[in-house]
């Protein structure tokens, strides 16, 4: 087959306009050069695309209908060809693999997100969710390029970090707990029930103060949660997993003399390795939004 994209435009244009003068003159072309254009493409394809009468529109045929939308698709895919080339010409990434702390607000990573594909449309991006410690060891192992965590203390020195804002911390326990029916509780008295604590004991987040003898460890905040609505003992949540909608009704936010300061939300990626502008700009687009939750 010997088509080109140029007959195809005049092919979508034509069925478009149903009209080859109409076409001719758009495109400042004498109306024999656009029918002959389409006669070969229909030759090189072997179908009739159009039905011709004298005096009248063209009409699209049967093979031209169904040929209608793959001949659109064609010069669809050319859009995205010259608007990626274009992109990686002025130095913009083909691929952006973000990776993020699985207790991040959702509405904070969709929203920026979805800004980002509207201002970099031709961008792929890959997203993965994980626990703590696995965003920096994805970063680490370069299986991402970006990484958005909580800040704890022990980052390891082959990546740098940047603070985009904090989420606030809550003291909670499960309806059916004892600590539920306290209008107020002080420290002592949480430290008379088992405490739930992120998990490694070194990770140094905040809010990992053991402040109760018997303590149990998840790591994940989510994973926390689940187990305060089985009235399994009291913990330090950010706010945001607290109010999710599958714990309304479940949890209780606790009224106490101490605690722990905001998590602090970072931007991470590898020292040796320059971000390019799409992450640069998901950056800004980030801390804009966790700024707007708080």
């Amino acid at each position: 087959m010997q088509w080109n994209l140029e007959q195809v435009r005049l092919f979508v244009s034509v069925a478009e306009g149903r009209s080859f003068s109409a076409v001719a003159r758009q495109m400042n072309r004498a109306q024999s050069a656009v029918s002959t254009a389409i006669a070969q493409l229909e030759v090189d394809l072997g179908v009739t695309l159009f039905t011709r009468s004298s005096g009248r529109q063209p009409q699209l045929t049967a093979a031209g209908a169904t040929l209608l939308e793959e001949a659109r698709e064609v010069l669809r895919q050319c859009e995205r060809l010259e608007g990626r080339a274009q992109g990686l010409a002025r130095g913009e990434e083909a691929l952006l693999r973000l990776a993020q702390e699985e207790a991040m607000p959702y509405s904070l990573v969709l929203d920026s997100l979805e800004a980002l594909a509207r201002q970099f449309p031709q961008l792929e991006v890959q997203v993965a969710s994980a626990a703590q410690g696995e965003v920096a060891r994805k970063l680490l192992e370069r299986r991402a390029d970006l990484g958005v965590l909580f800040h704890h203390e022990r980052m390891p020195e082959a990546l740098e970090r940047q603070r985009l804002g904090a989420i606030d911390m809550v003291t909670v326990c499960g309806v059916g707990h004892p600590l539920a029916a306290c209008a107020y509780v002080d420290r002592r008295e949480l430290a008379r029930h088992r405490q739930l604590l992120m998990a490694p004991q070194d990770s140094r987040y905040p809010g990992g103060e053991q402040i109760s003898p018997q303590v149990w460890r998840a790591d994940s905040f989510y994973a926390m949660a689940e187990l305060l609505t089985r009235n399994l003992g009291w913990a330090w949540l950010p706010r945001h997993v607290a109010q999710y909608p599958t714990y309304l009704g479940k949890l209780v936010e606790l009224r106490s003399d101490w605690t722990p300061p905001p998590l602090v939300v970072e931007l991470v990626c590898r020292r040796d390795e320059a971000l390019g502008p799409a992450a640069l700009w998901l950056a800004d687009c980030l801390a804009e939004h966790l700024l707007a939750i708080g």
